[in-house]
């Protein structure tokens, strides 16, 4: 794929990841199809659920928040078979398992942090085998191909 296209979805997660609430951690997922925007999606409460920032504590925010990809899935309202996400964290297993379910067809997302893999090192193995056995193509975005830069 062009890395002009590469640069402007990855930067649309970033930036759309900066529209959570969520003050440790803020994920952004853009789906896109023959390089148009079909849906995006930010980790967040449901629409209609307080969310505060001091309103609940870490294990029940879990338990409460929509993951990203999980929103911008929600959000398309539309048949996702063929499609790419763009994601700024690799997804979860819950979330690859919607990924895979909804016939997304490539993953595409950053090389991860040591901090971040030293912490979900487990979850993104399996992750990692569910696409590999739906054959969902998982894109690692080289960092010099996503870094912030002229895009037009």
């Amino acid at each position: 794929m062009n890395s002009k296209w590469e640069k402007r979805f990855y930067q649309m997660a970033e930036l759309v990841a900066s529209w959570s609430k969520d003050p440790s951690t803020q994920v952004g997922a853009v789906i896109t199809k023959q390089n148009r925007i079909v849906s995006v999606g930010f980790n967040g409460y449901p629409h209609g659920v307080s969310d505060s920032v001091d309103t609940d504590e870490r294990e029940l925010k879990y338990l409460k928040t929509l993951h990203a990809e999980e929103n911008a899935i929600l959000f398309s309202k539309r048949d996702l078979d063929g499609c790419d996400i763009w994601v700024t964290h690799f997804p979860c297993p819950n979330c690859a398992a919607k990924i895979i379910q909804t016939g997304i067809s490539r993953v595409n997302c950053p090389q991860q942090s040591e901090d971040f893999l030293s912490r979900w090192a487990d979850k993104i193995q399996v992750s990692q085998d569910m696409f590999d056995q739906a054959g969902v193509e998982v894109n690692w975005l080289k960092a010099n191909n996503i870094e912030d830069s002229d895009v037009r």
